[in-house]
């Protein structure tokens, strides 16, 4: 068993400019994972940088706020409970068009690589 806490997470900014919390990630962990999870957060108004993760899908549960999602030439609404699922090499974004800040959950697989996303 492996426990761990968003809180002891050290936080960073990603190139998209959403601050991540990398809670579980293969490089930091002494056991195999074929994925990692970040809990993301945008502030009101704060949109994330168009980007494509080249060869990682990813899946995102949203569990506060809500926000406008962009996969490609498709736009969504998002609330809490809500989960998309975007494909390897699909151009996105994520607007927080709320008053509250924006909280969510970051599953990719294979995991996160700063050298497996392009920054539009």
């Amino acid at each position: 068993m492996l426990k761990k806490s968003v809180q002891d997470t050290p936080a960073f900014v990603a190139g998209d400019q959403t601050l991540i919390r990398e809670v579980l990630h293969p490089k930091n962990e002494t056991i195999n994972l074929p994925y990692s999870l970040a809990y993301a957060t945008l502030a009101p108004g704060q949109s994330s940088e168009a980007h494509i993760l080249r060869t990682s899908s990813e899946v995102y549960v949203f569990v506060r706020g809500s926000a406008q999602v962009f996969v490609n030439e498709e736009t969504t609404q998002v609330k809490p409970g809500d989960v998309i699922h975007i494909p390897e090499g699909a151009r996105q974004h994520v607007r927080n068009d709320g008053n509250e800040t924006l909280e969510f959950w970051c599953i990719v697989a294979p995991a996160w690589s700063a050298e497996d996303e392009l920054v539009m």
